[in-house]
């Protein structure tokens, strides 16, 4: 899923309860980390995560970038009818924009603002080339979210 603006070059996991069992489990690309956590891994191109959200399943925990650690709580609101005409997945909202990739998680992004916003900081310069463009991390554009086949997206990168 491009949807947050990440490239998925980097492990990345949901943890949610089983809805049948109540145990845990881990969608994504596994780490292999699941049987010392006591968690089943499950590979995220062939489990729908949508399945898990059943009754008082209705949130999941979303890590991208274990090195970085972009934690994120995925919670379903609720379940529309779906409009004739209209493609699916579909995003209809968020808030701020989404981190770049690989700029160190929470606070190496705050360094990033940071030196963005201050002409004068010694980063300054080295960052916008960095990044490549400007960013404002005030402005989210649902329309500007896309999705992809996480089994077509697999292939790309493992197969």
């Amino acid at each position: 899923m491009f949807l947050l603006g990440w490239y998925d070059c980097h492990l990345h996991m949901f943890n949610i309860k089983h809805p049948a069992t109540g145990l845990k489990v881990e969608i994504g690309i596994p780490d292999g980390t699941g049987e010392v956590f006591g968690t089943s891994e499950l590979l995220g191109h062939k489990e729908r995560i949508s399945g898990y959200f059943i009754g008082k399943n209705s949130s999941a925990r979303y890590e991208y970038d274990f090195g970085d650690s972009w934690v994120h709580t995925v919670k379903l609101e609720k379940i529309l009818p779906a409009a004739p005409g209209e493609k699916y997945p579909k995003c209809i909202g968020g808030k701020m924009a989404c981190p770049p990739e690989d700029c160190g998680g929470i606070y190496g992004y705050y360094d990033l603002l940071s030196a963005l916003s201050d002409p004068k900081n010694e980063e300054h310069e080295e960052m916008i080339e960095w990044l490549g463009r400007k960013i404002d991390p005030e402005r989210f554009d649902p329309e500007a979210a896309s999705f992809d086949d996480p089994k077509w997206r697999w292939k790309q990168r493992f197969e």
